[in-house]
């Protein structure tokens, strides 16, 4: 059984404040994009037990055993011990440490993947909290719609968003961005919290108003630190507006910038061997 996992893009991102978890609040909005990995789930037949994994196209860092798609296996395993042993390959386009929630969407679509080749009846509630104990991202791809995302990102309401009349660009520099330090440096330039000036619209008031004020409005709080960091991943950001974006910015922690164009740009424009690029409709 085959399955595409897509990638997201964030819409704004917002850090509200720390909580007493280690965690932050934060406010999103979660947009899928048909740029895709491969999934494949087939059951072993020579007695083995668990779940064994092999992967091909990009390099996935760390052990397999820490593989998201693993975990995904065996959470579901604690609960439903008539799950039968299984062989999964993964081939990766999605680059890791991008912002595009590839990992995430992996777990997410092997928790669907089983659910339905074993057809273990999981509603969606029961999906949305095993995906929730696997990364704040993956419940998103259980729903895989627009949301408007609070809580860690878990929390998710569906929008009535349609970007399809748009071309959107997503360059990635090949730099790996670590979420972790990404908070991290964010915390040492505030005083732990964000303080919501009542005159600036909320992300959901924003993302109600035509997408060409989306520049003076939306923003990823991500940017400032990680500009600061890898000037270049800002330079990508500018360039992408020269080139006539609508609305251009990083998605999540970095590093992978999106534009957002009228449907007939020249794809040719975005031709460069340094970045990796792809055009999605």
């Amino acid at each position: 059984m085959l399955v595409f996992p897509n990638c997201k893009i964030n819409l704004g991102l917002q850090i509200l404040h720390k909580r007493t978890d280690g965690f932050h609040d934060l406010e999103t909005v979660f947009y899928p994009l048909a740029f895709r990995d491969a999934l494949e789930l087939i059951p072993n037949t020579n007695n083995e037990t668990g779940v064994t994994f092999t992967g091909t196209g990009l390099a996935v860092e760390g052990k397999t055993e820490d593989n998201l798609c693993i975990k995904a296996y065996q959470l579901l395993k604690k609960d439903f011990s008539e799950l039968p042993s299984v062989s999964m390959h993964l081939h990766k386009a999605i680059p890791m440490g991008a912002g595009l929630g590839g990992g995430s969407a992996a777990a997410a679509f092997t928790l669907k993947l089983l659910n339905d080749k074993f057809k273990l009846n999981i509603s969606t509630p029961q999906l949305l909290n095993y995906a929730k104990q696997l990364g704040s991202d993956c419940p998103f791809f259980i729903i895989n719609k627009p949301c408007f995302a609070t809580g860690r990102g878990e929390i998710l309401e569906e929008l009535v968003l349609d970007l399809s009349h748009y071309k959107i660009v997503l360059i990635n520099p090949g730099i790996h961005i670590n979420t972790g330090w990404a908070f991290t440096e964010l915390a040492k330039g505030s005083n732990g919290s964000r303080l919501l000036d009542p005159y600036i619209p909320s992300l959901k008031t924003i993302m109600q108003q035509p997408i060409d004020t989306w520049k003076s409005q939306l923003t990823n709080d991500f940017e400032t630190v990680v500009f600061m960091a890898h000037p270049e991943i800002k330079s990508i950001k500018e360039n992408l507006y020269k080139l006539g974006a609508i609305y251009a910015a990083m998605s999540g922690s970095g590093s992978t910038v999106f534009g957002i164009f009228s449907n007939d740009i020249d794809p040719n424009l975005f031709r460069n061997d340094n970045y990796f690029i792809k055009s999605v409709n």
